[in-house]
């Protein structure tokens, strides 16, 4: 995706919460816990991914795409596919999509990385109503 700005990923923090499970320090039910929201979101919005899930190996994780911004008014804490992004990017001057990977067989859900998209254009031009 182009136009990716402010990027933060959370590998370093993913591995610390993996070595936890392995370790037995933390339980199942503490990193499999994906909502039913999320769930529904990554059969219908998310991008499946080459990466087994590492909890229970059995199926390959799947990527969610979260957006958020003022800018986005009813769209916004809503799941969004790739080709939507793009779209979107075109769009609106700024929003933080929120990359959350997740294994629909055991719940295992993680946030992935976060970034800023969007034109970058501040004052974004005005929309003509039906009125207009």
């Amino acid at each position: 995706m182009r136009n990716q700005r402010q990027v933060v990923d959370y590998a370093l923090q993913r591995r610390a919460v993996l070595a936890e499970y392995y370790s037995g320090r933390v339980s199942t039910l503490d990193v499999c816990d994906a909502t039913p929201y999320l769930l529904r979101a990554a059969k219908f919005h998310g991008t499946p991914s080459e990466q087994a899930c590492p909890v229970c190996r059995h199926e390959a994780l799947t990527d969610v795409a979260w957006v958020y911004g003022d800018e986005l008014r009813h769209v916004a804490g809503s799941a969004r596919a790739p080709e939507e992004l793009d779209r979107m990017a075109d769009r609106f001057s700024e929003f933080t999509v929120y990359v959350v990977e997740v294994c629909r067989s055991c719940g295992w859900n993680h946030l992935l990385k976060s970034y800023v998209s969007g034109t970058g254009d501040p004052h974004p031009p005005s929309r003509r109503t039906a009125g207009q």
